[in-house]
């Protein structure tokens, strides 16, 4: 008998074919399914309608949806006003994108305990309900970056009290040691919402906004761009205003 002819060497020569191929099937799969190695940029979906968010998607290589809706008077009924992962965010092909739209008629929404919540947690919060984080307003207190406070148009505002939708909650904030210090983040390129995102994770507030001749409405400015900043890269107080100009002259925009 030879070594081929040997019944036990066939086998297991079989059986390891067969297991090479059971494991390039489930690599191949896996990577399929996880699509390895094959990421996009998440586009800004920022003031469009959502038809148009759809398009855009599609050339993207992306998926939206719609999960939630707030009330921005000043803005167009239907337009997308947020989403989730932000725009520039690195995603895989494929991801669904999170939109919250601006509804036709406000609606109100209760309001959250947001007492010693960390700012992150605060404005993750917050916007689950649809509201929007404005002002981080510093005082004296051992729990740096704690929440102490929260107000509406300057009232204190509670926990279970109904809001409108969309509304801008400020928070009062504790700040262990004065020389508690961000730095300035760059906000070239960014829509005024996602502007004011970048300022809110480094724990700093807009500042004066600038805005050039050619923005006439609210929703020229949603869908106007930062091309001038303050203190870009500069290590600032927490808390710190920080003031940008925005334009929709794309031209305006200096050299990366």
């Amino acid at each position: 008998m030879t070594f081929k002819d040997n019944w036990i060497v066939k086998n297991l020569l079989a059986a390891l074919v067969l297991v090479a191929v059971l494991v390039g099937l489930a690599t191949w799969g896996l990577n399929a399914i996880t699509r390895h190695g094959k990421t996009v940029t998440a586009p800004d979906f920022t003031n469009l309608t959502v038809p148009e968010a759809e398009q855009l998607a599609s050339h993207s290589h992306v998926g939206i949806k719609v999960t939630d809706s707030v009330f921005v008077r000043r803005l167009g009924a239907g337009v997308v006003y947020r989403q989730s992962p932000k725009a520039g965010s690195t995603v895989k092909k494929g991801r669904s994108i999170f939109l919250t739209i601006n509804s036709i008629v406000p609606r109100k929404v209760v309001m959250p305990n947001l007492y010693g919540y960390s700012v992150i947690e605060a404005r993750a919060e917050l916007q689950n309900r649809g509201l929007n984080l404005g002002r981080l307003n510093y005082v004296k207190d051992i729990a740096t970056n704690n929440v102490l406070g929260q107000k509406i148009n300057g009232r204190d505002v509670k926990a279970g009290d109904l809001v409108v939708s969309g509304s801008t909650i400020d928070l009062t904030v504790g700040l262990g040691s004065e020389e508690s210090t961000s730095t300035v983040p760059r906000l070239i390129g960014m829509k005024y919402v996602r502007a004011l995102d970048a300022l809110h994770d480094r724990y700093l507030n807009a500042g004066r906004v600038r805005f050039d001749e050619d923005i006439r409405s609210y929703a020229d400015s949603m869908n106007a761009v930062v091309y001038k900043q303050d203190a870009m890269g500069a290590s600032k107080a927490l808390g710190t205003a920080i003031g940008f100009s925005l334009t929709l002259d794309s031209s305006k925009l200096p050299a990366q």
